[in-house]
């Protein structure tokens, strides 16, 4: 097996996940170079943590792999087809593997594969999920979307250097659509659980009580038992997931229903849902303060 020190990664997007899982990368013994759009950023990961800093993005062109960390997949696809005129795509090594880590929409992903294919480099979509506590122990849950086995075989170490929980969704794009869909559950959930505890607060209800019968009965979900009792009642709100991005992922599963002509009342009003309390509030705040808006919206 190749030692590690002898694989080129790139990492572009130094941001609140993607800094701990280029920690990660670079704790396993792989040769990093990293690249930030905002380039105080990235050198600054590389200073602290003894790496390299690519000031532009053809430097990334020679590596085996190239992983992207980054808002949506209409950065992912400027980054790596435009920007810089196109330093990326236009001296990329073939057989490069691009592995996409970013939240991205499916259909969106299948087209960036059809053009890296051109130049004969491989992408395979690995959205994650368990936000940056996760990232930093190097849990994450993965979600692996790929056309290509044999390039997925390479990627593999890789991969299990940022997460310990991965699953083999599909076709590429599989991977976005897995962890878009999933957001979308999440994110009903929340509503719903939301919804019935403000109605137990007008009605006189405890809440902690509530909850605590919820856990146990048939409305017990993630919602009600990790988040609700500490981030909601506890007014904590630091779940580590921007409210921006759950809207965001909302939203990329209600496009894909419509794409498969799926019909889905339901989602679309659940991202109305999240709209009306994104309006009231900045992108990065905790998705979990969505239940103030709501509370102040019924008032």
């Amino acid at each position: 097996m190749q030692e590690l020190k002898n694989i080129k990664v790139g990492f572009i997007g130094i941001g609140n996940m993607g800094w701990p899982m280029a920690m990660n990368i670079l704790k396993a013994g792989y040769d990093l170079t990293v690249f930030d759009m905002d380039s105080v950023r990235g050198e600054s990961f590389a200073v602290e943590n003894d790496a390299h800093c690519a000031s532009n993005l053809a430097e990334l062109a020679d590596m085996d792999f190239v992983i992207t960390m980054l808002p949506n997949g209409h950065v992912v696809r400027e980054v790596l087809l435009e920007t810089e005129d196109g330093a990326f795509i236009n001296n990329v090594k073939a057989e490069c593997i691009v592995i996409d880590m970013s939240s991205a929409e499916p259909t969106g992903t299948q087209a960036l594969a059809e053009k890296l294919a051109v130049h004969n480099v491989t992408l395979i979509d690995a959205p994650v999920s368990g936000g940056v506590p996760r990232a930093e122990l190097g849990t994450l849950a993965i979600m692996i979307g790929t056309n290509d086995a044999q390039a997925l075989d390479k990627a593999r170490l890789l991969i299990k250097c940022m997460g310990t929980q991965l699953f083999e969704t599909g076709a590429v794009g599989s991977g976005h659509a897995t962890k878009a869909l999933n957001n979308l559950i999440a994110a009903t959930s929340f509503v719903a659980t939301s919804e019935a505890m403000l109605t137990a607060k007008r009605f006189g209800l405890d809440l902690d009580t509530f909850v605590d019968v919820v856990n146990v009965s048939t409305g017990h979900t993630f919602m009600s038992d990790k988040v609700m009792k500490d981030h909601v009642i506890g007014e904590k709100f630091a779940t580590g997931f921007a409210m921006g991005l759950l809207v965001k992922d909302v939203g990329i599963a209600n496009e894909l229903c419509d794409a498969v002509n799926m019909h889905a009342p339901l989602s679309k009003l659940v991202l109305e849902r999240w709209q009306e309390a994104l309006q009231a509030r900045e992108f990065s705040v905790d998705n979990s303060e969505a239940f103030q808006v709501w509370d102040e919206m019924s008032d």
